[in-house]
């Protein structure tokens, strides 16, 4: 590596007085489009570049006047045109694009390191954690901030109906998502500990990236690392005992949440949970129990940081969900279409708990496409087969990229098939875009939710004129 030109994050302020023209290189990542929004709020003249441009991004960054270029005519003339570069995580080490941006005597730095040095550092940063349910959380609490009456800074890997995913916000208050994904290739630990972070929850801490993290302990010592010695207050969901173990128990305010549901229906929840020493009940147009817990971990947050019972209990009255979380996308041959990002066996079950309880008249199809490093891997072989209880039919859209995961050969797509079916529930297997259409066209009818698990394209159906079909 050629790290001449990258800036140290005491650097970053200085360099940045007099300059403004920054370009995200593989911009239409989540976290990389939603720093480029909140750049360009800043006041800065913000671009990128990506290999492929797909809705929900690619709309996002058009509707925010951010210039996206085709990644190939990204050369190192193109890049001296701009001030800094910020590199996305997805560049690799020994990429093409890696050495074309160390060749071109251009600054650059991670978005991690540009977030954190120069919008966080005089925030109140409250930072989602975990393996699952970081940008849900992170979206939950924005919106209890605003019915506050607080005007929050946030930033949401993920996008919102109606609302842009990154703001700056008025308040001392910043809300951000704290992915423990490493920071880019040349900083290879968890952004979350360039977060500048001041309260935190956590809602879970499974094994998961696989591409970075060789083994389970690997990952925990990332969060070990973030909690040792912090100050600030942590409310945490004590039915993943890994997060027990990577605590400082010498820190003030750390809280565990255990939310008992008293109602549930289509229509909401009511639930009530211990806040600080008394016990509170609550109600929310919210269901699922992966839902309730990541609400009650914002409610001891806010409760540990000043804010009044029932004016929190009002905060949650009437909450939405990110888009391609348990998101409508509309109806196919009278089959509801159903989009969610999930992609790891424990966040598949909860969904499907909960769209079980909000359909429960419906037959439920699933269509899941393991595409992250760790899903294509054989890390989850077991935990997949018997990850889909409550589901009719299982899909498996197999996409046949490689994995990168460290300690681990790739997913046996044919032998998960079977082991769905030995749970006697019908399973087939895909591998093209055509075959899946063929198949969505089949089991479409109007007893039939249809909901489709990727934190991709699946197979390039959301990419496909499948979307136009849609009413």
């Amino acid at each position: 590596m050629n790290l001449e030109f990258q800036l140290a994050n005491n650097e970053i302020v200085d360099y940045l007085k007099d300059k403004k023209k920054l370009f995200f290189l593989r911009i239409c990542g989540t976290g990389m489009g939603a720093c480029a929004v909140l750049f360009k709020e800043a006041g800065f003249d913000v671009e990128g570049a990506d290999v492929s441009f797909a809705p929900p991004m690619s709309d996002y960054l058009d509707s925010m006047n951010i210039a996206c270029h085709d990644i190939q005519k990204v050369d190192q003339d193109f890049l001296k045109k701009y001030d800094l570069i910020v590199v996305g995580n997805s560049v690799g080490r020994n990429s093409e694009l890696a050495q074309i941006l160390e060749s071109a005597g251009v600054a650059f730095t991670s978005f991690p390191t540009l977030l954190g040095e120069v919008l966080l550092k005089d925030r109140n940063v409250l930072a989602a954690i975990g393996t699952h349910g970081k940008t849900t959380t992170s979206y939950f609490l924005t919106k209890m901030l605003k019915n506050l009456g607080a005007d929050p800074g946030y930033f949401i890997g993920g996008v919102i109906e109606g609302e842009v995913s990154a703001k700056l916000g008025s308040s001392p208050y910043f809300v951000i998502e704290g992915d423990e994904y490493d920071s880019a290739y040349f900083q290879k630990y968890s952004k979350f500990h360039q977060y500048q972070v001041d309260h935190v929850i956590c809602t879970s801490l499974e094994y998961d990236h696989a591409d970075i993290f060789e083994d389970f302990d690997a990952m925990k010592l990332e969060f070990k690392k973030l909690f040792d010695g912090f100050h600030g207050s942590v409310s945490y969901d004590p039915s993943y005992p890994a997060i027990e173990e990577v605590l400082d128990k010498n820190s003030n305010q750390i809280s565990a949440y255990n939310p008992v549901i008293l109602n549930e229906s289509k229509e909401g929840t009511e639930f009530k949970l211990q806040v600080l020493t008394n016990e509170f009940v609550f109600k929310t147009n919210i269901t699922g129990k992966h839902n309730i817990q990541n609400i009650s971990g914002c409610i001891l947050l806010l409760a540990q940081n000043g804010f009044e019972i029932q004016d929190i209990q009002n905060s949650i009255k009437n909450l939405a969900m990110v888009k391609r979380r348990q998101e409508e996308r509309g109806h196919y041959k009278e089959s509801l279409i159903i989009d969610d990002f999930a992609h790891h066996p424990k966040a598949i079950q909860e969904t499907i708990n909960a769209l079980k309880l909000k359909y429960p008249d419906k037959k439920l199809s699933i269509i899941f496409e393991p595409v992250s490093a760790t899903a294509r891997s054989n890390a989850f072989q077991k935990e997949f087969s018997t990850c889909f209880d409550g589901a009719d039919y299982v899909v498996i859209a197999d996409t046949g990229i490689q994995t990168s995961a460290k300690s681990f050969e790739q997913l046996d797509t044919d032998k998960l098939v079977a082991d769905i079916q030995d749970q006697d529930i019908q399973a087939k297997r895909v591998d093209s875009l055509e075959s899946l259409l063929k198949l969505i066209d089949q089991i479409s009818h109007k007893d039939n939710v249809i909901a489709i698990f990727s934190n991709r394209t699946c197979l390039g159906l959301w990419s496909s004129d499948f979307v136009k079909q849609l009413v």
